[in-house]
């Protein structure tokens, strides 16, 4: 059963979001304090972290960051503020996901057996045989889930390296922003376009040696993105 800590300090919102992922066989705890709550995720074995963002004494986009340097799984933001600033920041920190309150309960449900799902999928791969692709200088190595750009090894977060992976696997295909939304996050991506680019952006931060002149990722104006292979 997949555990999953809430850190949220409207308690009744966390009891309803508690609640619905019961009903959906979870394993859910909650915290209304956000130190205690970091120190929790950090120490205890949590498949997911759903997270507010405004939390009195330390902000979920400082938990955020916390977290994502020292354990790698999905975490969901969750927030009043509808900003893309806000969002951008989140999803820059290494959030996989941000949702703006009010939002269906059931959406929520949603969205965590979406992410758990892929994350499932993608960390339980057993192979014995690394699968890589190789392509100018870029190396990503499928199995051990490792980017290698000129033989140095660059840290990714999972949808970084999922998102570089899939460009990389169909070069020279030019998808819009709402068909990698689609393929990386599996989720309708109306209102949320804004998560590709802030991963782009990233991922070009670190394999391109001139983010003003891309050589790998490039952005085909009015359409969306594609990987070059020459």
């Amino acid at each position: 059963m997949n555990r999953i800590l809430i850190i949220e300090d409207e308690l009744a919102i966390a009891e309803l979001e508690k609640d619905y992922l019961e009903l959906s066989d979870f394993q859910v705890d909650v915290e209304t304090d956000g130190e205690v709550g970091v120190k929790k995720v950090l120490e205890e074995d949590y498949d997911m972290l759903i997270l507010d963002l405004m939390l009195p004494g330390v902000d979920g986009f400082d938990i955020c960051r916390r977290v994502r340097e020292k354990k790698e799984m999905p975490i969901i933001m969750v927030s009043s503020k509808n900003d893309d600033i806000d969002k951008i920041r989140g999803l820059g920190l290494g959030a996989d996901d941000y949702i703006t309150k009010p939002f269906s309960p059931s959406e929520l449900v949603a969205r965590v057996k979406a992410h758990l799902s892929r994350y499932s999928r993608l960390v339980g791969s057993n192979s014995n045989d690394n699968e890589c692709i190789e392509i100018r200088g870029i190396r990503i190595d499928k199995t051990a889930r490792r980017v290698f750009v000129d033989d140095e090894e660059k840290i990714f977060t999972t949808k970084e390296f999922d998102l570089l992976t899939f460009l990389a696997q169909n070069p020279n295909h030019v998808f819009t922003k709402e068909e990698l939304f689609q393929k990386i996050w599996g989720m309708e991506s109306v209102g949320d376009v804004a998560t590709v680019t802030v991963h782009i952006k990233k991922i070009r931060e670190k394999v391109e040696k001139d983010t003003s002149k891309p050589q790998y990722i490039e952005t085909i104006w009015g359409v969306g993105y594609r990987f070059k292979i020459s």
